[in-house]
């Protein structure tokens, strides 16, 4: 089933909606595969296939998709692809879309045109996914995925449709045809508190999580940009203190625990059943992964979460008789470790797989609980806008949203290091409503939580500033010819000092290792009604 083809550009946040009933232009041949089109960069392959029963002139019978785009530009830095007939780009170097666009189901089609990075949408940009009358996302994960601390829960009213599944006092192991259950609002607490630690499905939630905002969020951004609904169906399945070991399929019994992965599958069916009894149709589109503070140390973090989402491809495709595939929107976590493994592989593995999973940033930016780890409600509500965000680019709009995050570094001389950045929303700027990283660290007290090291060794930094989308860093001494690494919000150095924020008098604690360096990004949350700018992702890198 994997994957997709996609290339970086900025956000959107409008869209023109195209007229019903248009071809799908000269994308493939239908066929069986129902993928997103190459919309230019990350891979340069050409676009994939129609979904089952479209073709690529008419789109206009069975949910597949119809034709797909033309060839994808190949990334290059910042630079997108090639721009698509009859949608040349705006303020950027131009995303690719098909000389046609989507012809899917009840025949949407538009004149193309993709964005160029920083740029604005084509003329004519009218991709809206919604395969399915019910769009499922399912999140995992440990404490921060079931809402510890989020208490009390506020998002306890629903606005729009979006549901969840309501199992009553069923439990372990679930039956999927339980006649006991049914659909409800979405509302928090998702689903049945804990009453003990450790705990699992389906009594498994501690507070507010980030669904009902991230799915609030999507329906929020339907209804503006395009004036329709988009009802989603969200679930957690996360296992509070768990390590990844616990949350993959064929994981180990030990208690209460290692439940996260078949709890989805029976889920994932018991919806299926519901959504046939309503006459609807549902897949999932989505999994959520904020996790990582179990795993700070595994080397092996990168390939087992990939092999989690793979797994989750499979089985349930089998349920719901899907094609379109997951996309695995995961979370840094920045309070465990320094150099943290699973923080850099939240990071890397959207850029290893583009197409299949991305880093939605870090989560330091966000109100955090007094022990530097977990967040408190506020903090999960705007975790769950900027999952809904995101989810609303990559899956709804077709559009490759990558997180603020270094493309290359390289030298000036031989005491400055530039770090080049994907800017989502330009420009770059330093936050003043964070407090100064390493305040006590002589060495990097000047690097707004950036980190040089020279064989291991602290580099003192003395000065750093910003040119367009690159940060160049100037040290005190020569660096050597090797051994050189650059990083940001990778430390904390005295294992203590925690962020403090105050904007507009609204302040907050926050966690141990974070940075200054944010995008201008002008979107607010739907439900907390805060600016969200996107935050620099922590990361380490070798300097040539």
């Amino acid at each position: 089933m994997r994957r997709r083809h996609v290339a970086y550009c900025s956000l959107i946040t409008a869209i023109a909606c195209g007229g019903q009933g248009g071809s799908g232009g000269s994308g493939a041949t239908g066929g069986t595969g129902g993928r997103l089109p190459a919309t230019g960069g990350a891979s340069g392959g050409a676009g994939e296939t129609a979904g089952t029963g479209g073709t690529a002139s008419g789109g206009s019978n069975g949910t597949g998709r119809g034709g797909a785009s033309g060839a994808a530009g190949s990334f290059s830095g910042n630079t997108g692809g090639t721009a698509g007939a009859g949608g040349a780009p705006a303020g950027g170097a131009g995303g690719s879309a098909g000389a046609g666009g989507f012809a899917g189901s009840g025949g949407r089609a538009g004149a193309g045109g993709g964005s160029g990075v920083d740029g604005t949408a084509g003329a004519g940009d009218s991709v809206f996914n919604a395969p399915w009358n019910w769009s499922g996302v399912i999140g995992t994960g440990q404490s921060l995925a079931v809402g510890q601390y989020g208490t009390p829960a506020k998002a306890t009213t629903q606005p729009y449709n979006n549901l969840k599944l309501s199992t009553g006092s069923a439990a372990w192991p679930l039956n999927p045809n339980d006649a006991t259950f049914k659909m409800v609002p979405l509302t928090e607490p998702i689903g049945r508190a804990s009453t003990s630690y450790p705990s699992s499905y389906p009594t498994n939630i501690a507070g507010e999580t980030p669904h009902t905002a991230m799915g609030d969020q999507i329906t929020a951004l339907a209804m503006s940009s395009a004036g329709r609904d988009y009802v989603n169906v969200q679930g957690e399945f996360g296992e509070n203190g768990q390590c990844l070991t616990y949350l993959l399929k064929n994981a180990p019994q030990s208690g209460v625990n290692g439940h996260a992965y078949q709890a989805t599958l029976i889920e994932t069916e018991a919806i299926t059943r519901l959504a046939k009894a309503a006459g609807k149709t549902y897949g999932v589109a989505a999994l959520t992964v904020t996790h990582g503070e179990c795993d700070a140390g595994n080397s092996n973090y990168e390939s087992q979460l990939f092999g989690l989402l793979q797994n989750y491809d499979t089985d349930i495709a089998a349920i719901t008789g899907q094609t379109q595939p997951l996309l695995m929107i995961v979370s840094q976590q920045n309070s465990t470790n320094n150099q943290s493994a699973s923080t850099l592989a939240q990071w890397k593995i959207g850029v290893d797989h583009p197409t299949d999973v991305v880093c939605s940033g870090p989560k330091y930016q966000y109100p955090t609980y007094t022990d530097g780890v977990h967040l408190i409600t506020d903090g999960y509500e705007m975790l769950g806008e900027k999952y809904g965000q995101i989810y609303f680019q990559r899956v709804v709009l077709g559009q490759p949203w990558q997180p603020l995050q270094p493309v290359s570094v390289d030298r000036t001389g031989t005491r400055q290091v530039n770090v080049h950045y994907h800017v989502p929303v330009s420009p770059l700027v330093w936050d003043t409503a964070l407090s100064v990283p390493n305040a006590n660290f002589a060495a990097w007290k000047n690097g707004k939580g950036f980190e040089v090291r020279a064989n291991n060794t602290a580099v003192t930094i003395n000065q750093i500033v910003i040119s367009g989308d690159t940060v160049q860093i100037t040290v005190a001494s020569d660096l050597p010819a090797s051994g050189v690494t650059v990083g940001y919000a990778m430390t904390s150095q005295d294992g203590t000092t925690k962020s403090q924020t105050n904007s507009g008098g609204n302040g907050w604690t926050g966690t141990l290792r974070w940075g200054l360096l944010r995008d201008s990004d002008p979107f607010v949350g739907s439900t907390t009604k805060r600016a969200q700018p996107n935050y620099g992702v922590a990361f380490q890198m070798t300097v040539p």
